[in-house]
């Protein structure tokens, strides 16, 4: 009889174990992904105007009243070239961290994933602004007058 329990425990165990341990069922991930990821961005977009706007301007220009007040020299994040020379992770290390005046954004204020999300916004707002229009062209100096060609056969 001790022998059987032992086997019978192993078998009930093999019986009962997918139905225990099996997996809750999952949303489709491409549903969920794009709710959490529109999510992310409305958070980043809402820690922007709470959090940067008020020095580096809600477009993100760098030229707010208090930047001026301040004295502060912005970099202008409309234009595509001010971050261009950055990686994300400079980014986020100033962030997380401040540099200058600029205080650091604490981590019970913004997780990880809501900070790159923020510089992901930071970095639109250059494809958001609008292109700086092209300066007219100079008109080109006129052409000296061409002299007509002389007829062929009229002897000159």
């Amino acid at each position: 009889m001790l022998k059987r329990f032992p086997l019978l425990s192993v078998v009930a165990l093999l019986v009962v174990a997918p139905f225990v341990l099996r997996a809750p069922a999952a949303q489709e991930p491409a549903k969920a992904s794009a709710k959490a990821s529109a999510q992310l961005q409305e958070k980043a977009k809402a820690l922007y105007k709470i959090d940067c706007a008020l020095c580096h301007n809600a477009n993100g220009d760098g030229k707010s009243d208090l930047a001026k007040d301040m004295s502060l020299s912005l970099a202008d994040w409309t234009d595509p070239k001010s971050l261009s020379g950055m990686s994300d992770e400079a980014l986020f290390k100033i962030i997380r961290n401040g540099k200058d005046k600029m205080p650091a954004e604490d981590v019970g204020r913004a997780k990880d994933d809501e900070v790159h999300a923020l510089i992901q916004y930071i970095r639109s707002l250059a494809a958001a602004s609008p292109a700086t229009p092209a300066a007219p062209a100079t008109p080109a100096a006129p052409a000296a007058p061409v002299p007509p060609a002389a007829a062929p056969g009229s002897g000159k």
